[in-house]
Parts: C-alpha cells; structure tokens; sequence
C-alpha cells in the first residue's frame, strides 16, 4: 500500500445535522449550512461526526449526509472545500462499511473513534488491532479520533497514536482531549505534512497552531466560521498578539456553547441569528430552550456573532 496524503492544513466544521420537528432530515437547511461555511472560507467540513449526532443516525442517513454535503459544494463551485466523513461504530466491520460507504457519497477522508462498549477489553494491542484493520480496508485516508468524552473514558495516548502513524493510510488525527502536551509530542514526531495532528476544540486553537497543529476541526465554526478563519490567518502572518486577543474570545465563546447546551444550542444560535434551521435534536439529546438563551453565555456568543456579521471586525485584520 503506499502512503496516503494527509488532509490539508486548516479550520474544519463538524457539521450539526438540522431536522424538522418530526426529526426527518430538514434538507435546505442542511444545505444553506453547507454553503455558509463554505462561503466562510473554511477548508473543509466533517460529516456525521459527534457534533453532527452520527450515533442518532441509520446508514442510509449516515450516506445521505455526505452526499447532500458533497452536492452542495460540487452545486456552488466549492468543489476543492475538504469532506470528513465520521465512521466511528461498535465493531470493526460496521466502521469498514461505513468507509466504503463514504467513498461512494463523495468523502475525502474518514474520520474513526475508537470502539467504546467493551472498554475494559480495549487494550493497547486491541486499538492498535482495530485502527490498522479498518484502515487497511478504508478506501479513503483515515484519521484516528481521539475523544474521550464519547468512548467512555478511553484516551489513547500520544505513542499509540505514533504507532498508527506509522501505517501507510493512517494520516492524522484529531485530539478531543484538549492535551496540547500531546498534540505537542506528535507535531514535534510528525510534521503536518507528514501526519495532520489537529486540535479539536477552539479552546485551543492558537495554542495548536503555536505547537505544529494542522489546524482545528471544532464545534464553535458552526457559529463563526470567518472569525477562527481570521485567527488561522493572523497567526499564518505572524500577527501574534492579535491572533490571541481574538483566541482569548472564542475560548470564552467555546466555552460558552458547552454551557448553554452544545449540540442544540449550536442550532438555536444558528436559527436565531442567521435565519435557517431549527433547534430539534434527536433523543436522548434535550432541545434548548428559549429561556437558557439569555444570560453571560448568551451574550459571549452575541459579541462573537456580531464580529462575525461584520462589526468591528477589522479589528483583527
């Protein structure tokens, strides 16, 4: 097999996935998202992720995302905008198919959490087993998910993640655990070019970049695309101090999200103050109320917004 390319560098989406109340898929708002972010600038979106409810969904809808994302870019002329494709899943076969699955919808990659029922029974040799197999039969270039909040607990540490490095269509990685100490012993292993280590939260971000990162794939572009493509473009240019006056203000707004109820509020804000989608969610996840919409958190988010809009945002060019 020969080595795999790995993604470029840069600010990634993982999507959240709109539904109407009926918890059907709410298709132009899934689209509009699509191209908002796109026309952001970012360099790529991630399907089907934790953010985007992967585990709430069939195969069939699993596809179907992809294919309405890859549509909607191909539709506007954002053909060379990066697709990510979650394959996460219990067992290795389901996350083979699933990759197979994202080849056929128009995914560029593949995006794989580690296995979390029988967590007792995921040693090191059982990671390392498991990445290598889905990744051997992976038709797309595949990026090891280190998240665990969602794999009850299992955080792999930065010489397993090395260790995979090593397989030819191993090229990355996204680090939900927050280490920048991690991230750091990997870039500083593996250039980016060679293996694409990025960070997975806003809450560090410029840290990331400052230690070697590829960039973020985080939650908060859903927000404010353009406002961490300006951060990723101050620290590119060496505008240092201003870089970290904005990072100092996504953090409070990461952070923020988190508090008024992730995944749904992300939504909320979305259809608030941009004018599509819906706050619905899928169960067991709770929908955001009107009333958790106010308050300290709100309002960090309503500053972030505004720069996003346009306000003030020459601050930080």
């Amino acid at each position: 097999m020969s080595r795999s390319k790995p993604p470029p560098p840069g600010i990634y989406a993982p999507t959240v996935l709109f539904f109407s109340e009926n918890e059907d898929f709410d298709v132009p708002a899934i689209k509009e998202h699509v191209l908002r972010l796109a026309q952001a600038g970012l360099t790529g979106i991630v399907v089907q992720g934790s953010t985007g409810e992967a585990q709430h969904l069939s195969h069939e809808e699993r596809k179907l995302a992809i294919t309405l994302t890859r549509e909607t870019l191909d539709e506007n002329g954002y053909e060379n905008v990066v697709i990510i494709a979650g394959c996460g899943a219990p067992s290795a076969r389901e996350s083979k198919k699933l990759c197979a699955d994202a080849k056929e919808a128009g995914a560029d990659f593949v995006l794989v959490l580690t296995p979390s029922v029988w967590v007792k029974r995921m040693t090191r040799d059982a990671v390392l087993a498991f990445h290598r197999d889905v990744a051997d039969h992976s038709p797309l270039p595949y990026l090891v998910y280190n998240y665990p909040s969602v794999t009850a607990g299992t955080n792999l540490e930065s010489d397993v993640i090395l260790e995979l490095s090593d397989h030819p269509n191993i090229v990355g990685t996204k680090l939900s655990c927050g280490s920048i100490g991690k991230l750091h012993r990997l870039t500083s292993a593996k250039p980016s070019s060679e293996f694409a280590t990025f960070a997975g939260t806003t809450d560090v971000l410029l840290q990331g970049l400052l230690s070697g990162s590829a960039g973020a794939i985080a939650a908060l572009p859903n927000i404010v695309p353009k406002l961490h493509m300006n951060l990723y473009e101050l620290y590119q240019e060496g505008k240092l101090d201003q870089a970290m006056s904005l990072q100092a203000q996504l953090g409070q707004g990461d952070y923020a999200t988190s508090k008024l109820g992730s995944i749904s509020a992300i939504k909320a804000l979305i259809s608030q103050n941009f004018g599509y989608g819906k706050e619905y969610v899928r169960a067991p996840l709770r929908i955001v109320t009107a009333e958790q919409l106010h308050g300290p958190y709100y309002d960090k988010l309503v500053e972030l917004m505004t720069l996003e809009k346009g306000t003030a945002q020459t601050n930080y060019i």
